[in-house]
């Protein structure tokens, strides 16, 4: 017998381990976690690093959003004194609600993102989109290595013999609760980031490129009876802009772009309109939610979708809880940089180096498990509790330290 461990001997005879919840709002240091992989993940396919060479700085690179389209005037948040939707004589809807608003809103307003009237606003539309969000993104990649293809004067089938598209996105609801994209682009060679990128590509052509499947790329939702057949499309707010390569002082900063991307990710749902942090099992659950009575008509919206035989196959309903996007919060290629898998196991053998370790080659090992529930005991929950606060507040020192000595984290 080499080693026997059993938990009798701990506190409640429970052996605590990570959730691993991305979300701060569910687990705080977990999520901490998370989002600095998330950084490094992002970091390392703009700067390079583990194993991912440094000469890929020297590559088009892009930073892209892509919005959802208009689904109904929502009230926006202004600034310089500006209006929400200032219309002279505009009169009011169908529903005897006015169609405009010439209220300065402040963007912490709990009106900001709510529709001017719930009943013109499209919510079957809006449910929709989300659903497709992910195929709606696959053809835009696939529009974007076909329009550079063809401005080079290759022929799509052989593009990859000579470029790769590489991205990794995060998807973030805006405050009218609809999805948009926020994705690193990134142009190599035919091999990846260990190849460089031909001499026809550049970031310009590579802007343009996206710019044109953006425009162009669209998904038809099934037909149905009571909504029809819809053509879902990216809106019209585009943005994309170059990211700095070596010695030059335009575009975005690399570090600056993973630590938004890394920010988010960890969002709660309740930091964002993007719904619940849990699923919602029954038509009650929608109303006990803590949400907006905009964002309680969409999940109402995905919950009566999905009872439509043609809109089965969607799982609206599995997914109401985030307003029928079905797709993950961060997604990459294959070739744009390390794994999640990747950065845990190098921390992992670090937090072991220095540690004997044993032949374990003859060795067999007997292990019982069982689950026993998330989250802490009452009396564990005050330690951990006192445990982060104690972080934070070294992490807090630190900083100003690094601030203080002109230093950097």
């Amino acid at each position: 017998m080499l080693h026997h461990y059993d938990t009798r001997t701990e506190p409640g005879e429970r052996l605590s381990v990570r959730c691993r919840n991305r979300r701060a709002s569910v687990c705080a240091p977990c999520s901490r976690l998370h989002a600095g992989d998330t950084f490094h993940l992002v970091r390392t396919g703009l700067t390079g690093g583990k194993n991912i060479p440094a000469q890929i700085r020297e590559h088009p690179r892009l930073f892209v959003t892509l919005t959802a389209p208009s689904f109904g005037s929502v009230h926006r948040a202004t600034t310089g004194g500006q209006r929400c939707h200032p219309r002279r004589n505009a009169g009011t809807c169908e529903h005897n609600r006015p169609v405009s608003c010439g209220t300065a809103h402040d963007p912490a307003a709990s009106v900001v993102g709510q529709p001017l009237c719930p009943g013109c606003y499209d919510y079957p539309a809006h449910a929709l989109w989300h659903a497709h969000a992910g195929q709606l993104w696959d053809r835009f990649t696939r529009a974007t290595r076909r329009t550079l293809a063809t401005a080079v004067g290759l022929p799509q089938a052989r593009f990859r013999d000579h470029a790769r598209l590489s991205f990794a996105k995060v998807a973030e609801y805006q405050k009218r609760a609809a999805v948009h994209v926020h994705a690193v682009v990134r142009l190599d060679g035919p091999n990846g980031p260990h190849t460089p990128p031909p001499a026809w590509a550049t970031p310009v052509l590579l802007t343009r490129a996206v710019r044109t499947a953006a425009r162009s790329v669209f998904v038809r939702s099934p037909y149905s009876p009571a909504v029809g057949e819809l053509e879902l499309r990216w809106g019209n707010q585009l943005d994309a802009r170059p990211l700095r390569a070596f010695g030059d002082t335009e575009g975005l900063a690399d570090d600056a772009v993973a630590a938004y991307i890394a920010k988010y990710v960890t969002k709660g749902a309740s930091d964002t309109a993007a719904g619940t942090d849990y699923r919602v099992m029954t038509w009650g659950d929608i109303d006990a939610a803590a949400v907006s009575p905009h964002i309680r008509a969409l999940m109402r919206a995905c919950w009566r979708l999905s009872g439509l035989p043609e809109y089965e196959p969607l799982r609206l309903r599995a997914w109401a809880h985030t307003l029928g996007y079905r797709g993950h919060i961060l997604t990459k290629s294959r070739a744009y940089s390390t794994t999640y898998t990747a950065l845990r196991t190098e921390r992992a053998d670090h937090e072991r180096a220095g540690l004997p370790v044993p032949d374990t080659s003859k060795v067999i090992t007997d292990a019982h498990w069982r689950y026993l529930g998330s989250g802490h005991t009452p009396g564990a929950s005050l330690i951990a509790a006192g445990i982060a606060e104690d972080l934070a507040m070294n992490r807090a020192v630190a900083r100003d330290e690094l601030r203080e000595r002109g230093g950097c984290l």
